[in-house]
């Protein structure tokens, strides 16, 4: 595995620049690492989702997301790095389709809520969903992989599915945006 940190400070991002994996440095504001910093947000809301209750098979599949997640921030912190693969935008479409088959048809838009798990993926998707926007940001400037932006781009809509998946095993179900609430 590389060195270990045994250290957390180094006082080198003192000046406002940061290491990136290649040991070129950078502004901590650049894009690249707001990018893989927004990756990094997005694992975290994720381990939040974590620690609610939910079935063993969705928290297998987040556990494993996690960890793409993590593969996904290494490659945009280390420019010209691959880790996330056709294979694993594939995966997600298949977990998509799988948990979306058992889903009625949306006919109203639906609000974040519907119980704690179901909140908390809501959040984890929209954090997904900037992380998405600052890679596409970063794409137009430097070299990003399409497959880490179909990823994110995947990735939250998976979130939303599952978002609805356990509104309806929480027994809360969805909210429905009432769009004829002022008449």
């Amino acid at each position: 595995m590389g060195n270990r940190l045994s250290k957390i400070y180094t006082r080198t991002g003192d000046d406002g620049s940061t290491g990136l994996g290649d040991g070129a440095r950078v502004g901590k504001d650049s894009l690249r690492v707001a990018a893989y910093g927004t990756v990094d947000e997005a694992n975290s809301t994720i381990g939040l989702l974590l620690a609610a209750g939910m079935p063993d098979d969705i928290r297998e599949l987040l556990t494993t997301v996690q960890h793409q997640l993590f593969d996904l921030g290494g490659e945009l912190c280390i420019p010209g790095h691959a880790a996330i693969e056709d294979a694993d935008v594939e995966r997600l479409e298949q977990q998509l389709d799988r948990y979306n088959d058992d889903l009625p048809p949306l006919k109203d838009f639906i609000l974040p809520g519907g119980g704690e798990a179901a909140a908390r993926c809501h959040i984890a998707r929209t954090v997904v969903r900037r992380a998405e926007r600052e890679s596409v940001a970063l794409a137009r400037v430097e070299a990003v992989r399409p497959q880490a932006v179909r990823y994110l781009n995947r990735l939250s809509d998976l979130l939303f599915v599952l978002a609805r998946v356990l509104a309806r095993a929480s027994g809360h179900g969805e909210v429905l945006w009432h769009h004829e609430r002022r008449r």
